[in-house]
């Protein structure tokens, strides 16, 4: 079997069979197969696409690259939720102590922020001492006993993914749907989770900015994750605003805190409570989206979800007392308010240019190696709807340093929209995609 005969199939639109697809994959991760032929193949993928077939085929092959964690004797359910980020997207941190709550373990493996999507690993190492690298056997011990733990990759955890995405991200291949649901499925499988929530978001603030090209990886990630027998679901979100009221490492993280307090903002409670719902579900804990969400709000009235919250800072080497001190005062020295231009509503806040504006601020990163700051951010004073007069706060700015803080100004300014009447409501669910193992 030789590689370039798989790219010239593959290149005039024929599917591979699962023995081709090991050998080119099992080969590439061996280094016996070249990147350029690798880089190749994906961009044969990112014109021919792929079967379901093949594209599940793909996720099993990468899968067992490397190793896989292993849940047995903690009894579950293991219920995961992933989202393809945006701008203020802090669920994560919200969702796995919710729904650990009511007694479902969500072993949750999540990310760093690249561009303007933020990273959740590095919102929870805004907390002094919070530890995001577990080894196998720390991450089993605090699903365990926490019924969650948040963590990183590790080295031998999908080997494939690592080397694939490293390859796509150079050779304009990422935006390739297959290629997506492969990398996105393979991981979560991996981490040891039963059944997932996919929180498939599109907008300016989006990886998918059209709702058609959202709800295509949305179809494919729940009929591979039906394929590969895993109770699945989507939900089609709005990322075309930022969610909630603040975007940026710290700031989200006491976003979450205050979510948790039943205190968060309209929009990130109501999308978390439609997620978190969903995994209730997935879980048969809860019969229909509107038990679920009524079982989530019960629960955060108890205050358990936040005492979770606080006991896994500690498990995980950070100091919850610290973190208490830290809201509302930890914010970097440098900042500036914007003020609304004119009298009327807001009708919009641009998603896509208040995360561009991140990057030079401290946010998020133009490239992995870049360090994030975890004091800058926004906040937002009024969103979407909300009526001001020529002169009001609309948004204030903490960035990294003032030349930071002085690029971005502009382009802030200019994310916000404005109308003479009031908008219609923001709709953050267009619609739910469920595989036929839902339940």
């Amino acid at each position: 079997m030789e590689a370039v005969d798989l790219i010239v199939k593959k290149r005039s639109g024929q599917a591979l069979n699962p023995e081709e697809l090991e050998f080119l994959i099992k080969s590439y991760v061996a280094g016996t197969i070249p990147d350029y032929q690798v880089a190749a193949w994906a961009m044969a993928v990112f014109f021919q696409g792929m079967s379901p077939e093949e594209t599940a085929a793909l996720t099993t092959i990468m899968i067992e690259s490397g190793s896989v964690v292993d849940l047995s004797g903690i009894p579950g359910p293991f219920v995961d939720k992933h989202s393809t980020g945006g701008v203020g997207d802090k669920t994560s941190l919200i969702l796995a102590p919710l729904v650990a709550s009511l007694g479902i373990r969500d072993p949750m493996m999540s990310g760093r922020a690249l561009g303007h999507t933020g990273g959740t690993l590095d919102k929870l190492e805004s907390i002094p001492g919070y530890r995001t690298s577990l080894s196998v056997n720390e991450f089993r011990d605090l699903i365990a006993h926490d019924g969650f733990a948040m963590t990183g990759q590790t080295a031998d955890l999908v080997p494939a993914d690592r080397l694939l995405y490293k390859l796509r991200d150079v050779t304009g291949t990422v935006e390739s749907i297959p290629l997506i649901t492969a990398s996105i499925l393979s991981k979560k499988k991996a981490e040891g989770t039963d059944a997932l929530v996919l929180d498939v978001k599109y907008g300016s603030g989006a990886f998918m900015q059209k709702i058609e090209d959202a709800e295509a990886l949305a179809r494919s990630l729940v009929s591979t994750g039906t394929a590969l027998k895993m109770k699945i679901c989507a939900l089609l979100t709005d990322m075309d605003e930022p969610l909630g009221a603040m975007t940026g490492n710290f700031l989200e993280m006491e976003e979450a805190f205050d979510c948790l307090e039943g205190n968060g903002p309209e929009d990130l409670m109501d999308i978390s409570l439609e997620l978190a719902a969903r995994m209730l579900m997935l879980a048969q804990k809860a019969e229909n989206p509107a038990v679920g969400r009524e079982m989530c709000e019960k629960v955060l009235a108890t205050g358990k979800p936040r005492e979770l919250f606080l006991q896994n800072i500690d498990h995980q080497g950070g100091d919850a007392r610290r973190f208490l001190e830290m809201l509302r005062t930890f914010r970097s020295p440098v900042s500036e308010t914007i003020h609304a231009e004119k009298s009327g509503f807001i009708a919009r806040i641009d998603a896509g240019k208040v995360g561009r504006a991140g990057i030079a601020l401290g946010i998020g990163r133009a490239v992995l190696e870049d360090e994030v700051y975890a004091a800058a951010g926004v906040q937002f004073h009024r969103k979407r709807g909300n009526p001001v007069q020529a002169g009001d706060p609309v948004m204030t700015v903490w960035a990294r340093d003032e030349s930071g803080l002085r690029s971005v100004l502009p382009l802030l300014k200019s994310a916000v929209e404005y109308s003479d009447a009031e908008p219609p409501s923001r709709v953050m669910v267009l619609k739910a995609i469920s595989g036929l193992n839902f339940a």
